[in-house]
C-alpha cells in the first residue's frame, strides 16, 4: 500500500496581514510538504464575514509569493459552509453535539463559582439535562449554540515537536463549534477541511495544543484520519517580553518596506528556537534541504527584528550587478555605470535602496567634511588633485603625491582625504570610488 501524500496548510484568517508569528507557522509547514515532494495549501479563514476583507486576503498572497512561498492551491472556508454543517449534522446522528442556550454572563457566573470552590472552569453540560419543551421555551427567548460532547478520556498524541502529549478531556470544556448566530467556528472548519482535504502534518503554535486535543476527538467522530501534530513555541520579543503588543510593527510588509531580504528573513525564521545556528541560506530550495522540524524545542523563542539586519546586508553585498540592476535603474543609475558602481560599493550596503544614496554622491558631490586642524592640509592635498576623468590609478597617485609634499602617511593621510570626498570616515576602497566621482570639491 501506497504511503499517503505529504499535505499541510497554512491557514491564516484574511482579517489582517502577516506578521512574523504567522510566517514561522507557514514556513514550518511549506518546507514540511516541500521536503517530502508533497502539497502546500494556502487556506483561508473567511468564516467571519464581517472582518474578513479582500485587500487582506490579497495581502497575504502577496507577502507569501515576495517570499518565494508557492502554495498548489486556494482554498477558501467561505465556500465551504455546506460541508461544515453536513459534519454538524453526523455529529448530531451519532450524539455527540448538543445545544446549550447560556448567555455569556451566566457562563461567566458558572466559571467563577468553579473557581471559588477550587474547581477547574469546566462547562457542566448542564444543556444536557434540558426536556424537548425547556428547549423549545429558550429557543423562543435566543438562538442556541453548539457544543461537542467530549468522550472524558486522556487524549494522547506524539507531537513532532513537544513529544508525547497527554491530556485529560474532563479537564475541558465541551469547545462550541457553532454560535447562537449560526457562525462555524475555527474548530469545526478546521477539522472538517483538514479530514477532506487529507491534511496529513498540522504545524501551528503551541498556545493550540489543548484546541489539537479537542480537534483529535472531533475527527475520529467524524471518521477522518488523524494529522502528525508539531506545536512550535511561540515568539517573544528580545527581552522575552510578549510580541503581541508589537505586531503592528513586524507585519510582513513593514519587514519589506524597511528593506529587508526574504532570505533574510526565512533563513532566520527556519533556525531561531532550534538546535541549529542561523545561517544565510542562498535560496528556498536550500531551507527545503537543511529543515528538520525534530531540532526545534519548547522553550519561548526569543526574536529581535534587529537580527534581520546583518543578514539582509551579507544577502544584498553578495548579489549581482545583474541582480541589484532594478534596484540601480530606480535610483537612475545610468546601465554604463551599474558594473562598476557595484563593484565600487556592494561591500557598503545594508538594502538594496542604498545604492540610491552612493549613486547621489558619485554624481553630486558632497560638502566636504573636514576636522579644523585638517583643513590646511586638505586645502593644500585638493591643490595636487589633477584634472579628471579619474581612473583606478588617480588614489594611489594623488595620495602619493600628497604624502610626497606634506610628509602625512597612514590614517593621518588617507582619513582626511576619504572625508573630503565622501563626507564620511567609512566607505568603499577609494581606488574604485574615485573613477565614478563625478563632481570633487575644489577647495575647503
Amino acid at each position: 500500500m501506497s504511503k499517503p501524500m505529504t499535505t499541510t496548510r497554512f491557514a491564516p484568517s484574511p482579517t489582517g496581514y502577516i506578521h512574523v508569528g504567522n510566517l514561522r507557522t507557514a514556513l514550518f509547514n511549506y518546507l514540511i510538504a516541500r521536503k517530502a515532494g508533497g502539497q502546500f495549501i494556502l487556506r483561508l479563514d473567511d468564516t467571519d464575514a464581517e472582518r474578513s476583507k479582500p485587500e487582506y486576503a490579497d495581502g497575504i498572497k502577496e507577502d507569501l509569493e515576495w517570499l518565494g512561498l508557492s502554495w498548489d492551491r486556494v482554498e477558501t472556508q467561505s465556500s465551504r459552509l455546506d460541508r461544515y454543517q453536513a459534519a454538524a449534522d453526523k455529529l448530531r446522528e451519532v450524539g455527540r453535539f448538543y445545544e446549550c442556550f447560556e448567555t455569556p454572563v451566566e457562563l461567566d457566573l458558572k466559571r467563577k463559582k468553579q473557581l471559588n470552590m477550587h474547581k477547574p472552569p469546566v462547562y457542566d453540560r448542564a444543556a444536557l439535562a434540558l426536556t424537548a419543551r425547556e428547549k423549545d421555551d429558550l429557543r423562543a427567548q435566543r438562538p442556541g449554540h453548539w457544543r461537542f460532547l467530549l468522550d472524558q478520556t486522556r487524549i494522547e498524541w506524539n507531537d513532532g515537536i513537544l513529544g508525547d502529549i497527554s491530556i485529560d478531556a474532563a479537564s475541558v470544556s465541551d469547545p462550541v463549534l457553532i454560535r447562537g448566530d449560526g457562525q462555524i467556528l475555527y474548530t469545526l472548519a478546521s477539522v472538517v477541511d483538514d479530514t477532506e482535504m487529507a491534511i496529513s502534518h498540522v504545524v501551528r503554535g503551541s498556545d493550540h495544543v489543548t484546541n489539537t486535543a479537542t480537534q483529535i476527538q472531533i475527527i475520529k467522530a467524524l471518521g477522518g484520519s488523524v494529522p502528525e501534530f508539531a506545536h512550535h513555541s511561540l515568539l517573544t520579543g528580545p527581552q522575552g517580553e510578549a510580541l503581541s503588543k508589537r505586531l503592528g510593527t513586524l507585519a510582513l510588509r513593514d519587514l519589506r518596506a524597511a528593506g529587508i531580504e526574504p532570505m533574510a528573513l526565512l533563513s532566520h525564521m527556519a533556525r531561531i528556537g532550534s538546535s541549529q545556528p542561523v545561517e544565510l541560506m542562498g535560496s528556498v530550495d536550500e531551507l527545503v534541504e537543511s529543515f528538520d522540524i525534530s531540532h526545534f524545542g519548547a522553550a519561548p523563542t526569543k526574536y529581535d527584528v534587529e537580527d534581520l539586519k546583518p543578514l539582509t546586508s551579507k544577502y544584498v553585498s553578495g548579489l549581482s550587478a545583474k541582480d541589484i540592476a532594478p534596484a540601480m535603474a530606480e535610483a537612475g543609475v545610468p546601465a554604463d555605470v551599474v558594473e562598476p558602481l557595484w563593484a565600487a560599493v556592494h561591500e557598503n550596503v545594508d538594502i538594496r535602496s542604498d545604492v540610491a544614496n552612493w549613486w547621489a554622491l558619485c554624481r553630486d558631490g558632497i560638502a566636504p567634511l573636514v576636522d579644523p586642524e585638517d583643513t590646511e592640509f586638505v586645502a593644500t592635498a585638493l591643490t595636487l588633485l589633477p584634472e579628471g576623468p579619474y581612473d583606478t590609478t588617480t588614489w594611489s597617485a594623488w595620495t602619493a603625491a600628497v604624502k610626497q609634499a606634506t610628509g602625512r602617511k597612514g590614517r593621518g593621510l588617507f582619513m582626511p582625504l576619504r572625508k573630503a570626498l565622501t563626507g564620511s570616515a567609512h566607505g568603499p576602497d577609494m581606488a574604485g570610488l574615485m573613477p565614478l566621482l563625478q563632481k570633487i570639491p575644489s577647495s575647503v
